[in-house]
């Protein structure tokens, strides 16, 4: 039995290398609907992992006030509202008036994006992003400090020069030294390293590891613009006591905006949660596209096969013949044409899949996402050429069983 079945594999693959053009043009066809399939998830699984992974570096049971919504859209023709900035005196009375029990609340904001970092005869490119944070800061972001300490209410309070920096300034400053004690400059003010924090990457090429985090008052002597925008993230130990500690949050900072009980909210507030559903809404769309194009495009790759199979019937004609009259049972006739086209469409579908993840890692590396290899789309795309070739070649290999053997020995 394993000698007849091998025997029909060696078959089909030498009737493959006979109509080889043929075979590479149905391959490809199959392939085309896969690398569709696979290529599209693949980007949105990579899309998905490095915003999600983003997001949700805000930490568990946290949600952040700021001043806008993340998902404030345009409606029509109507202009997007413009919220005021979140100013100083604002941050400050929400911190002293926010006594919701089991809560911390971090206060921060971007001192600039393109800061020129020195540490003795070295400096950095002007691409180092600079914080004025407290001492809630970075455990509310979800950070970790892998050197050293972090901020503490001391360095907060007495606006100490003192700073914690990211991984990859380390890398670039003080790769060759310990860095915790050296003293670095920042547009002309000193400050200690005290901690380095875990490496994090980078979204969208924003590199998270490149920044400076220094207490929020000597932030605020170095960055002086009148319009600076702070943010406030509000960090609750237990979650089921996040929505309690978010409705007090909204209702102190209307109060504190000055919002009469009947106008809308002035500004943001986000938790990480809420922020990665939304990207689930979003991918899902992206994915559904890929389903329909990979839907269409398989469909056409049956049909193609189908026709393939159908006509190497057709030209095999006489060969199915002499191997009936000396033999041949229809089910070893059918077996032979069967497992040509699984053969084939197997083919297609590993051809499709690697190109695919080609695709899905080249466009990973061009916009800087974290590739992820789809093996949910791989194992489908397996499934879906294996169902592909058991349609298209049910049909054709029923006929080539049923051909009468006197018939085909008499066809030219």
């Amino acid at each position: 039995m394993f000698s007849l079945v091998r025997e029909n594999i060696r078959i089909a693959f030498d009737s493959i290398r006979s109509q080889l053009l043929r075979t590479i043009l149905t391959i490809l066809i199959i392939a085309i609907g896969i690398t569709a399939l696979v290529g599209i998830l693949s980007a949105v699984s990579a899309l998905e992992n490095t915003i999600s992974s983003d997001f949700s570096s805000m930490g568990a049971n946290t949600f952040n006030i700021q001043r806008y919504e993340f998902n404030t859209q345009r409606r029509g023709n109507e202009a997007r509202k413009i919220n005021p900035v979140i100013n100083y005196r604002q941050v400050k009375e929400f911190e002293e008036d926010y006594v919701f029990p089991y809560t911390k609340t971090s206060i921060a904001f971007l001192g600039t994006r393109t800061a020129e970092i020195k540490y003795e005869n070295e400096k950095t490119d002007p691409e180092v992003q600079v914080y004025g944070v407290n001492e809630h800061f970075i455990q509310n972001s979800g950070l970790e400090v892998e050197t050293g300490r972090a901020l503490n209410y001391f360095d907060v309070e007495n606006s100490n020069s003192v700073c914690v920096i990211g991984s990859d300034l380390q890398k670039a400053l003080l790769a060759d030294v310990n860095p915790i004690n050296k003293t670095i400059s920042v547009r002309g003010a000193k400050f200690k390293v005290i901690g380095v924090l875990k490496e994090k990457g980078s979204t969208f090429g924003n590199n998270q590891d490149l920044r400076v985090l220094m207490p929020l008052q000597k932030a605020r002597t170095i960055f002086t613009n009148p319009n600076i925008n702070y943010s406030l993230s509000i960090k609750a130990e237990k979650k089921d006591m996040l929505e309690g500690a978010q409705d007090e949050a909204i209702l102190l900072f209307r109060n504190i905006r000055g919002l009469n009980p009947v106008e809308e909210n002035n500004f943001g507030i986000e938790k990480s949660d809420d922020l990665i559903n939304r990207v689930g809404e979003m991918t899902s769309v992206l994915s559904k596209i890929a389903w329909v194009i990979s839907v269409i495009t398989i469909f056409g790759s049956t049909i193609a096969l189908l026709n393939m199979m159908l006509v190497s019937v057709t030209e095999r004609t006489r060969e199915i013949g002499v191997r009936k009259s000396l033999g041949a049972k229809r089910r070893t006739i059918a077996f032979q044409f069967f497992i040509e086209t699984i053969i084939i469409g197997q083919l297609g579908g590993l051809l499709g899949i690697l190109l695919g993840i080609l695709i899905g890692y080249i466009f990973a590396a061009a916009v800087d996402f974290k590739f992820v290899i789809p093996w949910g789309a791989m194992i489908w795309a397996s499934i879906i050429t294996f169902v592909v070739a058991v349609i298209s070649g049910s049909y054709p290999a029923n006929k080539a069983a049923k051909l009468d053997p006197v018939e085909s020995l008499r066809y030219e």
